[in-house]
């Protein structure tokens, strides 16, 4: 029998406004046994969002201390604002062989696949600036400068995507939900994560 495989630890970045979140929560409802890791951040919550929920909202000085601590896998600041990625409950799910998505920016993101070599990169694409622009702006909860500031982060953003191992461009959120579990069926059957089965087979009087 097949010994029980850890999960994949899957980083999964975008510019703001190419519905990642919205990609994310129909694909956990598809996917129950997948997590998706808190971030912890020192913006402040938008309105509907809860503490524990969406992100733990704490103070730059509560912060500070976690990311002084180790406790926080990667931190990064983004328009002005701290995000940083809890460390202890992503290892304890990886173990127990649950995938576990960090939905993060991309210099944290850039962070977590360098320390983590393992960990699979997936980068959200708008079909278009003009359609980012649509999306950001029928959010109804930012100035037009603070769009507009997104709107240059958004730029800046995409010349990351490079770093990524998979671009999956966010035309329906349907299309998207299935390139990804065609992109993590890929990764499950790759020869470097079944290495232990293997000896397994050859090893098997």
């Amino acid at each position: 029998m097949e010994a029980k495989s850890k999960g994949l630890l899957v980083v999964f970045s975008g510019p703001s406004g190419t519905g990642k979140g919205t990609i994310l929560k129909a694909y956990l409802e598809r996917h129950p046994q997948a997590r998706l890791s808190i971030s912890a951040t020192t913006r402040a919550p938008r309105p509907g969002e809860q503490d524990g929920r969406e992100y733990y909202f704490v103070t730059r000085e509560k912060f500070l201390e976690m990311r002084a601590e180790n406790a926080l896998l990667e931190s990064a600041e983004y328009c002005g604002n701290f995000y940083g990625t809890p460390r202890a409950p992503i290892e304890a799910w990886l173990e127990e062989g649950h995938d576990v998505f960090l939905e993060i920016e991309v210099q944290g993101g850039a962070q977590v696949q360098k320390l983590e070599p393992d960990s699979v990169g997936i980068f959200i694409l708008p079909p278009s600036i003009e359609e980012l622009a649509r999306r950001l702006r029928g959010r109804g909860t930012e100035t037009e400068d603070v769009v507009q500031n997104r709107l240059a982060a958004a730029k800046r953003e995409l010349c990351a995507a490079e770093h990524y191992t998979y671009a999956v461009v966010n035309d329906t959120v349907e299309a998207a939900i299935e390139k990804i579990d065609w992109i993590l069926g890929a990764e499950r059957c790759k020869v470097s994560r079944n290495r232990k089965f293997i000896e397994g087979v050859l090893n098997h009087d």
